[in-house]
């Protein structure tokens, strides 16, 4: 059991990409347009938060491998009820980066919500209308070997 041994596998480029989304109010989606959140920019803080999460997804899942990343971009598009995001994880490693976009668009979208929060709580406390949903891989890339 352990890790995978990746030790005879090569050097290759590698990229993900994996999107989600968080649906929200029409208020809070307002508030955030109009840059009227307490907290900041919530898609600033995620962004940051997503580039994090997804250099240190080996600490966060026990089976991943360390991969020195190349790059993590993190793009935002706000649709009518809901905040689509999409993080893409690039690197030269021995095995693929896909873990690294799943952690760096899930840590994103948990950023979000944390920093509208207060906007999207009922009277009891409660989210009864926010929701982080379709988490997914939306492509795997593996490239030519490093030479």
């Amino acid at each position: 059991m352990g890790m995978v041994d990746i030790t005879e596998k090569p050097v290759i480029r590698r990229r993900a990409e994996a999107g989600g989304k968080i649906i929200i109010t029409e208020g809070t989606l307002s508030k955030i347009k109009k840059g009227e959140i307490k907290k900041g920019d919530p898609f600033l803080v995620a962004e940051v938060a997503a580039m994090n999460a997804a250099k240190q997804t080996h600490l966060l899942i026990p089976h991943c491998h360390q991969i020195p990343l190349d790059t993590v971009k993190v793009t935002f598009e706000i649709a009518e009820r809901s905040v689509e995001v999409r993080c893409l994880v690039s690197a030269r490693a021995r095995t693929g980066v896909e873990m690294e976009a799943l952690v760096g668009v899930s840590v994103a979208l948990n950023t979000i919500w944390d920093m509208v929060k207060y906007l999207e709580k009922n009277a009891q406390g409660q989210y009864p209308s926010t929701m982080i949903t379709d988490i997914r891989v939306l492509k795997k890339e593996k490239g030519k070997e490093d030479e």
